[in-house]
Formats: C-alpha cells, structure tokens, sequence
C-alpha cells in the first residue's frame, strides 16, 4: 500500500491529497485503549481535488452534499483494534463512497402499460378474493 487510494481502474486518488488524523477510539482494547490512537479520520478534499475530473466532480459534489462540509469529505473508521486496520478501513470506505457518487446515472425509466393477460390475471384473483371472503361471511350476504 502505498497510500493511494484507488476508486476505479481510471482514477486513483494520489496520498497528497488525503489528511489522516488519529485519535482514541471507544470500544474494544482493554488497558491499551486509553493509550493507543487507533481511532482515524480519513478526509479528502473533494472541491479542491485536482485529480479528478471536473465533470465527475460536479456529479460527486451534488451527490455527496449532505456529507461534505466545505468541500471535503471526512470520513472515520475505529471498528478494529488495530490502527493500520483501521486506516485500511478508512481508505476503502472512502473508495465505496467515491465509487457511488461518480458513478454514471441509470437510464431513464421508459414506462410501460401492463398487458392483457396481466390485467385479466388481476381482475381474476381479486374475483377469488371477494368470493373467499364472501364465503367467510355468517350472515350469509
């Protein structure tokens, strides 16, 4: 690991531009856990970024809004003990992330109209249905 991180087969996010910063993390460790920084905070400037390209920035700031504070995206991983596991964590949560957000929008949904026999299968189970439950009925309406 050499302190990239890689999104996609094209686009690599160079270690220049991700600060680490480590902190002690709550949870498992014993004694160790009030000594040991194993808490990190992976952040990466998204708006500054200049490895990646404007189109797909734009796509990944409108997508990502809701967790960017001034342009950059943070993200915190304490889950394991150990502090390289938990920058490893970091680094691949940030590439899921990334992935998402540039990732290309879906087609847009051509509508359609059910067919006949769909229509006929709908009419005919809700038939079976109230006669089921008229057959369930006391008063015998």
């Amino acid at each position: 690991m050499d302190g990239d991180v890689r999104v996609t087969d094209r686009w690599t996010v160079p270690a220049a531009e991700l600060r680490e910063r480590f902190s002690r993390s709550s949870g498992p460790g014993g004694q160790g856990v009030n000594t040991a920084d194993t808490r990190v905070e992976l952040s990466f400037d998204l708006a500054g970024s200049a490895s990646l390209p404007e189109s797909l920035r734009t796509r990944a700031l409108e997508r990502l809004a809701g967790r960017l504070v001034d342009g950059v995206l943070t993200i915190t991983a304490s889950e394991h003990r150990a502090q390289l596991a938990n920058r490893e964590a970091a680094r691949e949560r940030l590439a899921g992330l990334l992935r998402e957000a540039i990732a290309p929008p879906p087609p847009p949904r051509r509508p359609t109209r059910p067919s006949r026999g769909a229509k006929e299968r709908r009419l005919a189970e809700k038939k079976r249905q109230s006669q089921r439950k008229r057959d369930r009925r006391v008063d015998g309406e």
